[in-house]
């Protein structure tokens, strides 16, 4: 588990974090989403030992990163695919982290056969493009078969089968037990990957919630409903606290009530329905909301 308590970082007068209080849990992959200088990238960084926080701490399995004995049996991580010596292999890569944690260095060859790395191993990490340097990045996360495990954009230079065998991999990851955090600006795999979203902006906690939620909280997810009684059902629907749109002779559009709410009114109400299903907003959708008055970085209009 990754804990973090009131963590605030400021460079100057500027919080690049700000009193960030939230817990990443096992047996998930938690989306790690927010604008560029939203703060992902220090908040990382913060957690793994890279930047002292101004105040508030972040804990590792309960103590802070700096404390861990043997760091990579504990956490994993891949913060930058091309943090390596660009002269050494990436096989020796992986054996000089091997020994300096106390891992047997057979445990090398087997996350490179994890990570399709075996062929390239033996190739200067200079020379690796950059979708190999993110799988030997990788290769280096599992090294200790940590509990806990970070990625910043790890799918950056890899082709569509190198996206799916990541999303998969975190996927199998979380479903072992262990905890998965990772960063991305791709919302559409972040989607497909994530069970639950951390969403910041200018340093602070925007949303902490299940991915399921963050949709269903989007004002474009809807409850579509068609009836001949659409008039009757929109008076009905209103007075239970739905917010209601006519959206043609026989149709309306429901937000503010899940679309179990909504059948139940129309059963209890003797309405006969020829449609009900919930239109989701996409997460793109969801995410651009929640951040719309926290983008620092962008082109406006």
């Amino acid at each position: 588990m990754i804990s973090l308590k009131a963590l605030t970082k400021k460079y100057g007068d500027h919080a690049a974090v700000d009193d960030l209080t939230l817990e990443i849990k096992p047996g998930a992959v938690t989306g790690f989403l927010g604008p560029n200088g939203a703060g992902k990238s220090t908040t990382m960084r913060l957690i793994l030992g890279l930047d002292r926080p101004t105040s508030g701490v972040a804990l590792v399995g309960g103590v802070p990163y700096h404390r861990l004995k043997e760091p990579l049996r504990t956490v994993g991580a891949l913060l930058d695919a091309r943090a390596m010596h660009p002269g050494r292999s990436g096989r020796a890569h992986l054996r000089a982290l091997a020994r300096s944690n106390g891992i047997a260095v057979g445990r090398v060859a087997q996350v490179l056969e994890m990570v399709g790395m075996e062929p390239a191993a033996g190739k200067r990490a200079g020379a690796l493009s950059l979708g190999m340097s993110q799988r030997l990045g990788i290769a280096a996360a599992l090294l200790g078969d940590p509990e806990v495990l970070m990625f910043d954009e790890p799918v950056n230079g890899l082709d569509p089968d190198g996206v799916r065998w990541v999303r998969q991999l975190m996927r199998s990851l979380a479903d072992e037990g262990r905890t998965v955090f990772v960063s991305s600006h791709l919302m559409s795999e972040m989607q497909l990957t994530a069970d639950h979203l951390v969403v910041i902006g200018k340093g602070r906690l925007i949303m902490d919630a299940p991915l399921p939620e963050v949709i269903a909280r989007s004002s474009l997810t809807a409850v579509v409903v068609r009836t001949p009684y659409a008039g009757e059902l929109a008076v009905r629907l209103a007075a239970a606290g739905g917010e209601v749109t006519r959206t043609g002779e026989s149709e309306l559009q429901v937000t503010g009530m899940a679309v179990e709410r909504v059948g139940d009114l129309a059963h209890e109400a003797g309405v006969r329905l020829h449609e009900l299903r919930t239109r989701e907003a996409s997460l793109e959708q969801a995410y651009r909301e929640l951040t719309e008055s926290s983008v620092e970085y962008g082109v406006r209009g």
